[in-house]
């Protein structure tokens, strides 16, 4: 009598947008994996041994495959199976979703790192006055917030249903809304803060924001 087959081992960090994306295309995909919650200053050497880049999410597949970026980790699951149609909404193609979602990884992303750790970059233009720089770059992400609030007259991004793009992209609104929530709740954003709340009180966010013990190896437990 044999036993389960193995699993895809995900090793994740609960906080981490990029994190959080993969683990919820997952979950909507039903795709079973065995998670490994790390702490990020100290990497498990198993993690290291299968993405040296040391960043979360890394998936490691049973044939030993490894997918390193957390939008491949959401394009694996969701092509193995998409019961939502997240692939496939009504009002755009998947390059327009990947379009969208580069923009938000890459620009917006700058600006939000910039926003909630100001202390880190001293070394950049008017980094030396933190305030004023994590300021600047608020405005800035604000104006890509600003572009998708206008997006989101339909509900959802393309669309009166949930996509690929607004599950990569809420993790990171989420972690703008929360550098600051007294002033993000006092912007006109109308709708994409009815969205981010409707995101945050779902049960999808719920099934994938549970807190799990630290990952240890069989040999360190």
């Amino acid at each position: 009598m044999t036993g389960a087959p193995p699993l895809p081992v995900l090793y994740s960090f609960r906080r981490c947008p990029y994190a959080m994306r993969a683990r919820l295309a997952l979950a909507v995909s039903g795709q079973a994996y065995e998670l490994r919650e790390v702490v990020l200053r100290n990497k498990p050497a198993d993690m290291l041994a299968a993405s040296p880049k040391g960043t979360v999410p890394v998936l490691v597949l049973p044939d030993g495959k490894v997918i390193e970026q957390s939008l491949d980790v959401m394009l694996w699951a969701l092509r193995r199976s998409d019961p939502e149609n997240w692939l496939a909404p009504a009002q755009a193609s998947i390059d327009d979703m990947l379009a969208l979602v580069s923009e938000n990884d890459g620009a917006f992303k700058q600006h939000l790192d910039r926003y909630k750790y100001p202390n880190r970059y001293p070394q950049e233009p008017g980094g030396d006055a933190p305030q004023a720089f994590a300021e600047t770059h608020r405005a800035e992400g604000a104006r890509w917030l600003g572009r998708l609030d206008a997006m989101l007259a339909g509900g959802w991004l393309f669309g009166s249903r949930t996509s690929l793009a607004d599950m990569a992209i809420l993790p990171f609104v989420r972690q703008y809304a929360h550098t600051d929530a007294t002033w993000f709740a006092a912007q006109d954003w109308p709708r994409l803060q009815a969205w981010l709340a409707g995101f945050e009180g779902s049960a999808l966010y719920a099934s994938v924001m549970h807190k799990h013990a630290v990952w240890q190896p069989l040999s360190n437990q």
